[in-house]
């Protein structure tokens, strides 16, 4: 298993051992995006893409996640606007121990049954990667995280601040776990947060409209893709 934390040049197979360190050519406070403050991008802008791999889009996946698949192209858009806006971008990746150790309970029993999908030793060893338009460019961020969210125990928080990042667009899968955990931890940390609504997913329509109001309704700004794209090029 990959050690969990910042890995800032892309390279899916290496660890990070000082989470952040080698982030000032790429996401720095001189060149992460500046947003208009009018549109709700506040300040230097950071994208994190959560879980977008194919052990939760692959229907074979036994942890796919019903919406994920549907939202790859709405994800693809706000990753090139991101990108052309010259933001910050971090993809945010779940990679499981070969014993099971840091999978989280209520997945345990489905995953050791499954095949052990986002594990390097599963049967679906495909199951880590993303789709090719969601790849990793050289220079973007891999975060390798060992729960929910995307902050704990990666040193995200430390890699952000020393950049000068305030805000965090968040895009992936799944809403009610990986999206909204790190959203309630980036608010808590005072960061202005966006979620895009058609890049995220869930198991189910009432889930995901259940909780993108909850986050809504807690200090999130709801977007979708192309306003989004909008408000990235303004």
């Amino acid at each position: 298993m990959r050690e969990a934390g910042v890995n800032p040049g892309g390279d899916a197979e290496a660890s990070a051992d000082k989470p952040g360190a080698g982030f000032e050519s790429m996401c720095s406070p001189g060149g992460a995006s500046e947003a208009n403050p009018k549109a709700g991008l506040r300040g230097p802008c950071a994208l994190l893409m959560i879980d977008m791999q194919m052990g939760f889009i692959d229907p074979a996946s036994p942890l796919c996640i019903a919406g994920a698949a549907a939202t790859i192209d709405a994800c693809a858009d706000v990753l090139a606007a991101a990108r052309a806006a010259g933001m910050c971008v971090f993809h945010v990746r779940r990679e499981y121990a070969a014993d099971g150790s840091d999978v989280e309970p209520v997945r345990h029993g489905l995953w050791l049954s499954g095949g052990r999908p986002l594990c390097r030793e599963g049967d679906f060893p495909n199951s880590l990667d993303a789709p090719a338009s969601l790849q990793a460019m050289p220079g973007e961020a891999v975060v390798v995280k060992p729960r929910f969210s995307a902050f704990f125990d990666t040193g995200l928080h430390e890699t952000l601040q020393e950049a000068g990042v305030e805000t965090l667009v968040l895009i992936g899968t799944t809403t009610p776990n990986c999206i909204r955990t790190t959203c309630y931890d980036a608010l808590s940390y005072n960061y202005n947060v966006i979620v895009v609504e058609d890049a995220t997913s869930s198991r189910t329509p009432q889930v995901q409209q259940a909780n993108i109001a909850d986050m809504a309704f807690i200090g999130a700004t709801v977007v979708d893709s192309r306003m989004f794209a909008g408000l990235a090029a303004s």
